[in-house]
């Protein structure tokens, strides 16, 4: 799905290769096989684990910094792990999306210029330095931090307000729920920031270089395609959200919630990483 987004988000608006979701799934799997989905997924697979663990790290330790678990503080925690994770997400971002454009539509070329993400990232430091590998940084700080802010924010607010109880028997539906629904509203919040990070970090990819920043990609995105550009690959975003941070949210807190039980409150002495009411 993340494939499909930054293709919809990337294209063309003069020559559409897509006419929607479906419509780009359908043309990838014909012209591209069905491993042409899995392009960019080097990128993701190394950076992914180093990324959940700093940012479920940080966030607690942020909470606990400030002291008190209220909505303000799992927002301003969520906030700076977001900030923080972009050292790795940017970089990440920028393989993955130039992985996917390549050899394909209007970026097609004889040659792929990069055999994987860190082949992609290699010849952008050889080529363009740390500015380079760092392409579309301050998009994605934009993007990430308020996002994160958001995202630890709903969950926190979702496991309250449906009581998660350790003891509950539907705790883990409950769970799967609140994770969706915190991916859904983190998306939501900054989409727009997303397709003019995805626009930077393609740019100059086919040899031509459109945009000069951010403003002036929003100016022309807008003036080329209006409101709706800010949109673009915004289903298939959703459609991936709520599985994922259902998954992942689920997953962090049972873990949590087993290493708290008072079989092993005495091997787990340092505090909780995710503030929940009660038991959890």
């Amino acid at each position: 799905y993340n494939f499909l987004q930054v293709r919809l988000q990337v294209q063309n608006v003069e020559k559409p290769l897509y006419r929607g979701t479906f419509h780009c799934f359908q043309s990838i799997i014909k012209q591209e096989s069905a491993f042409g989905l899995y392009k960019g997924i080097g990128s993701p697979m190394m950076g992914l684990t180093f990324i959940n663990a700093l940012v479920f790290g940080v966030q607690g330790n942020t909470l606990r910094a400030l002291g008190k678990d209220t909505p303000l503080n799992q927002f301003l925690a969520g906030s700076a792990a977001g900030a923080i994770q972009c050292i790795i997400c940017c970089p990440m971002e920028l393989a993955k999306t130039r992985m996917q454009l390549q050899g394909t539509g209007e970026y097609k070329q004889k040659t792929k210029n990069y055999k994987n993400s860190l082949d992609c990232l290699m010849k952008i430091y050889q080529k363009e330095g740390l500015r380079g590998i760092n392409r579309g940084m301050v998009s994605t700080l934009i993007r990430e931090t308020p996002s994160f802010g958001f995202y630890f924010l709903t969950y926190d607010c979702m496991t309250r307000y449906l009581g998660c109880e350790a003891e509950d028997s539907y705790v883990i539906p409950k769970l799967l729920f609140s994770g969706g629904m915190s991916g859904i509203v983190s998306w939501l919040s900054t989409y727009p920031v997303d397709v003019i990070k995805s626009r930077l970090q393609a740019d100059g990819v086919g040899g031509v270089t459109q945009y000069n920043g951010i403003l002036d990609c929003v100016r022309k995105s807008y003036n080329e395609e209006g409101w709706r550009v800010f949109t673009r690959g915004l289903t298939s975003t959703l459609l991936r959200a709520f599985p994922v941070n259902a998954a992942t949210f689920a997953t962090v807190t049972v873990f949590l919630m087993y290493m708290r039980s008072e079989d092993n409150l005495r091997e787990c002495e340092p505090g909780p990483i995710i503030q929940q009411p009660s038991s959890l």
